[in-house]
């Protein structure tokens, strides 16, 4: 994995085009989080139903609160864990296009702790944070193992070798409810019953 490599991939997404890119958990579908038309070839190439929202990954806790309103007590949880294999559904900004929450007014989060994704994320960010998978079929933990349909919407794959292998545990802080069980999710939950 190259410095060329990763700006390829920065390049391709601010052109409008897909990208898929490593994270600790599994290989992610990455196209710019705030451009309806690129957030609609995700949906398209995952053939996913377009009201499945999809979440969005930035470098940093810092950089998410530019894209959402996140209450103390959020704010105190990202920092907690992430970056980390955990999404957080926080309220969206205006700047989030219905399109990638399928008209919710929340928006998932994600930091992933995978140097490849962050130096991706540095580049350029928000972007999608989705598996890079088509819907109802496993989720990719190497680049051998990415869907035909996936690997030909993609105009740049980063291979960052094999990942952890369990999607991330998604959790809305401010109803303290886990909505999907991953990598922490019994730390989540300690957390969130504190």
């Amino acid at each position: 994995m190259t410095r060329e490599d990763i700006e390829r991939a920065a390049a391709a997404i601010r052109d409008g085009d897909l990208a898929v890119y490593p994270t600790e958990t599994v290989y992610g579908l990455g196209a710019d989080a705030l451009d309806e038309d690129a957030v609609e070839r995700v949906f398209e190439a995952k053939d996913r139903p377009r009201d499945k929202p999809v979440s969005l990954a930035v470098p940093d806790v810092d950089a998410a609160l530019e894209y959402v309103r996140a209450a103390e007590r959020e704010r105190r949880f990202m920092r907690e864990f992430l970056p980390g294999p955990v999404t957080v559904l926080c309220e969206k900004r205006e700047a989030v296009p219905d399109a990638l929450t399928g008209g919710r007014e929340r928006v998932g989060v994600r930091v992933p702790d995978h140097e490849v994704a962050l130096d991706l994320l540095r580049e350029v960010a928000p972007v999608t944070a989705t598996s890079a998978n088509v819907s109802g079929r496993p989720s990719a933990t190497r680049v051998a193992d990415l869907d035909d349909e996936i690997r030909d919407a993609a105009a740049v794959v980063l291979d960052g070798g094999e990942t952890g292998g369990t999607g991330s545990t998604v959790v809305n802080v401010a109803t303290g409810e886990i909505h999907r069980r991953g990598p922490n999710a019994d730390a989540v939950a300690a957390w969130l019953g504190e």
